[in-house]
């Protein structure tokens, strides 16, 4: 018997389904109509028409090669954007449907683990998000349920919850403060301290305290917070108080380079105060926009009631985020980039990119007409002032003048108490090589004696400073 059979009786008088989207529009009205900009077109529009007004308005954007404000990985190989287009349509959340996404992502974790040094790699828990400010949500949440199992007898009739915290913290723990109503006491910079320490960290602790926040990688600067000193400091806490306070570490950025590059530091789950970790995959895990990765030590670091069960395949798959429907392309990309690189491969690639951000340093500091305050040696970033004396021009003139020449180079104030200080802030990802900060440092160079003849800054307007935190 034939696998498929002929045309069955009362089928022949039906047509063939086509696919609305397999019409093209009339080609002669499509020659002469404008669709509407802020309201749906009363018709379509034929698919390349459609194509060219979206491409022909993104010529418009910046060069993101060029971008030396952002985190975000800008460049992938070819192999990546294939694996990245053919998982574009699969649901992250549909378990049971994308066994083998969901066997990667459960890989992934199990490989940060191992990298991170839990102390059971099997043991640790975590889930991949859409970036970063998911996971220091769901760290955040982890932290307040713990703290206010703990404090049942008091919370929430009489106690308000706080989470310790630099100034310098990347925005979404400003938000994870304001949506979960949780106090955020930030400590302020002072002087040349540019973000936490120890001592000034457990001085805001107490019994309200959930959690404190150690970032590894400022956003303002690149520089690293003393991780093991801020937990040494509370260990100090505990032995004095009682007191019993976990660390969060936002290792955004700094949790996929230190691993690899500063091998001797100390300030993972090697730190048994340390509970959980989080990482974005899409700044230097190297993967496109927008994967995440938030980690805990063991399952007690994580409330089992924040938890929540799938069927998978007949079992069970833990879920803890608060996106539900996301593509899986990321994630298969990250584990491509895990296999594709290994250790020795992360190594190679984020040393490079620290020799271009320290080399790049040392060439601005050797102008004459800035001030280094970093200078590439912790994350791959760096940030510098105009130099004592400079007065025909300030940091957002050089910001707007390097625009001009394609380079979207961030110009910010710094936050409470040193507000008064105004920077320029360059970070190196894999792609900006040394030929491209070449080409950078030709601009510069070439625009300075410009900037030297201003006679005073054109002056600058709060409201246009950008700090580029993402």
């Amino acid at each position: 018997m034939a696998l498929h059979e002929g045309t069955h009786a009362g089928d022949d008088k039906r047509g063939l389904s086509v696919n609305p989207f397999y019409g093209e529009a009339d080609p002669v009205t499509g020659m002469t109509t404008a669709p509407p900009r802020h309201a749906l077109p009363d018709g379509p529009t034929a698919p390349h028409a459609a194509y060219q007004l979206v491409r022909d308005e993104l010529m418009l954007d910046g060069n993101s090669r060029l971008n030396l404000a952002t985190f975000v990985t800008t460049w992938m190989e070819p192999q990546a954007d294939v694996l990245m287009a053919e998982c574009r349509d699969k649901n992250m959340i549909d378990k049971d449907e994308y066994p083998r996404t969901a066997e990667l992502e459960q890989r992934c974790v199990a490989m940060l683990a191992d990298l991170w040094h839990a102390p059971d790699p099997t043991a640790a828990v975590g889930c991949s998000t859409t970036g970063s400010s998911e996971a220091c949500m769901l760290a955040g949440l982890a932290l307040k349920r713990r703290w206010s199992r703990a404090n049942a007898d008091r919370y929430p009739a009489s106690a308000r919850p706080n989470l310790v915290m630099g100034a310098n913290v990347q925005v979404c723990w400003e938000k994870f403060c304001a949506f979960w109503e949780v106090e955020a006491r930030q400590v302020p910079m002072r002087g040349d301290r540019f973000h936490l320490d120890g001592e000034s960290a457990a001085a805001l602790c107490d019994e309200n305290t959930i959690g404190v926040v150690a970032v590894l990688g400022s956003t303002f600067d690149g520089s690293y917070e003393p991780v093991a000193e801020i937990c040494a400091a509370l260990d100090d806490l505990q032995e004095r108080t009682g007191l019993d306070i976990p660390v969060h570490v936002d290792g955004a950025s700094g949790a996929m380079i230190a691993p690899f590059l500063d091998r001797d530091l100390v300030w993972d789950f090697r730190l048994p105060r340390v509970a959980s970790v989080n990482t974005s995959g899409h700044k230097y895990g190297l993967v496109y926009p927008g994967v995440g990765w938030a980690l805990w030590r063991d399952k007690q670091a994580l409330p089992e009631e924040l938890v929540f069960h799938v069927d998978y395949l007949g079992g069970d798959m833990p879920t803890f985020a608060l996106n539900f429907s996301r593509p899986g392309a990321q994630v298969a990309a990250q584990y491509y980039t895990f296999l594709r690189l290994g250790r020795e491969g992360y190594r190679a690639v984020q040393q490079t990119t620290r020799d271009v951000a320290r080399s790049l340093a040392d060439r601005i500091g050797a102008l004459g007409d800035f001030r280094l305050l970093t200078y590439g040696d912790e994350l791959p970033v760096f940030a510098f002032t105009t130099a004592d004396g400079v007065t025909d021009f300030d940091v957002f003139d050089v910001s707007r003048r390097m625009r001009e020449r394609g380079w979207l180079l961030p110009a910010y104030t710094f936050p409470p108490d040193r507000d008064d200080l105004s920077v320029l802030r360059i970070v190196c990802r894999n792609g900006f090589s040394h030929d491209l900060s070449d080409l950078f440092m030709g601009d510069l160079e070439r625009l300075l004696p410009e900037l030297r003849a201003q006679g005073g800054p054109l002056g600058s307007r709060a409201g246009e400073d950008t700090s580029f935190h993402h």
